[in-house]
C-alpha cells in the first residue's frame, strides 16, 4: 500500500493546498508515483491546480509528471451537502482506487472539521500541518494564557491528531508522524515570532510533533499556480515566467521542506525515499 501523507489544519488560509501542491510535484520529480485526493469539496484548489497543469502542458507541447487523480465526485459542492455516510463512502472508494497505483497518496483537507477529513487523518502515515507566523493560527494547536502567554493546554486540531494517532495505533499498530511547518514567515525577526517559537516548541514536546520550515510568501508560488506549475517544474523547456535569483532561493526552500519531512532525492538523481 502507498504511504499516506495528509496535509491538514482546521484553520483556513494556512497554506495547506500550497504545501500539498509542492509536495506532490517534488515527489513526482524525484521519481515517485503520486496520487492526490482533494477533500476540500467546495474550493478544490488542488484539483484546479492539476487541471491547469494538464491544460498548460497540452497547449505548450511540454511534458511534466502528472499524479493519479480520482475526484470524490463530479460536483464537489453537491457532495459537500450530502450526508456523512455518503461522503465517507465516496472517500473510501476513491482512496481504494488510487492506493494500489502509487507510492504516495497526498491528501489535501479543508480548513474545517469534516467526517472525511477525520477519516483521512486516521489512515495517515505522515500528517503535515502548515501554520502561519501568528498566534491566530497557533490557537488551533494550543491555548495560551491571555495574561502570561504561557501554554496552558492543547487545542482543537491537536485533539483531532491525538485521536487519529490512537485510532491508527489500535487498528494497525502504526505510529503517525506529525510535522508542523512554520509557513509564510516574515523576512525579519520580531518579538512576536520569538514568543510564538517558544510556545510551538513547548507544545511540540507536550503533544509530540516535529517542527519544520515551510514556504515563505513568495510571488513565484502564486505566479505559477495558473499554469499548474511549481518551482520544481522550471527548466529550459518549461519557463512561463522570467527566472531570477528569487527562484533559486525558492527552490532551495522547497528542498529544505522536503528534507524536514524526511524525503531524499528531490533533484531526481535518485528515487525518493522516506527516512
Amino acid at each position: 500500500m502507498a504511504s499516506v501523507i495528509v496535509v491538514g489544519n482546521e484553520k483556513g488560509g494556512a497554506g495547506k493546498s500550497t504545501i500539498a501542491i509542492h509536495l506532490s510535484v517534488a515527489l513526482m520529480h524525484a521519481g515517485a508515483r503520486v496520487a492526490v485526493l482533494d477533500l476540500d469539496l467546495r474550493q478544490q484548489s488542488l484539483g484546479h491546480f492539476f487541471a491547469n497543469r494538464r491544460a498548460w502542458l497540452a497547449a505548450n507541447g511540454a511534458e511534466a509528471p502528472m499524479p493519479v487523480e480520482h475526484p470524490l465526485s463530479a460536483d464537489g459542492k453537491v457532495l459537500a451537502k450530502a450526508s456523512e455516510e455518503e461522503a465517507l463512502a465516496r472517500f473510501q472508494a476513491a482512496f481504494e482506487a488510487v492506493a494500489g497505483q502509487a507510492d504516495f497518496v497526498v491528501i489535501d483537507t479543508p480548513g474545517s472539521d469534516t467526517a472525511i477529513s477525520r477519516a483521512a487523518h486516521t489512515i495517515a502515515d505522515l500528517i503535515v500541518t502548515p501554520m502561519n507566523d501568528s498566534f491566530v493560527d497557533f490557537d488551533m494547536l494550543g491555548v495560551v494564557d491571555p495574561v502570561t502567554l504561557e501554554l496552558t493546554r492543547h487545542s482543537l486540531y491537536s485533539e483531532t491528531v491525538w485521536e487519529s494517532r490512537k485510532a491508527r495505533a489500535t487498528r494497525d499498530r502504526k505510529h503517525i508522524d506529525w510535522v508542523v511547518l512554520r509557513n509564510r514567515l516574515a523576512p525579519t525577526e520580531a518579538r512576536n515570532r520569538r514568543r510564538l517559537d517558544e510556545r510551538v516548541e513547548a507544545l511540540s514536546r507536550k503533544v509530540g510533533f516535529r517542527v519544520g520550515p515551510g514556504l515563505r510568501d513568495r510571488v513565484i508560488y502564486r505566479e505559477l499556480f495558473p499554469f499548474g506549475l511549481t518551482i520544481a517544474d522550471l527548466s529550459p523547456a518549461i519557463r512561463p515566467v522570467a527566472m531570477s535569483l528569487q527562484h533559486v532561493a525558492a527552490r532551495q526552500e522547497l528542498r529544505a521542506l522536503m528534507t524536514a519531512l524526511g524525503f531524499s532525492g528531490l533533484d531526481g538523481s535518485e528515487q525518493i525515499a522516506a527516512e
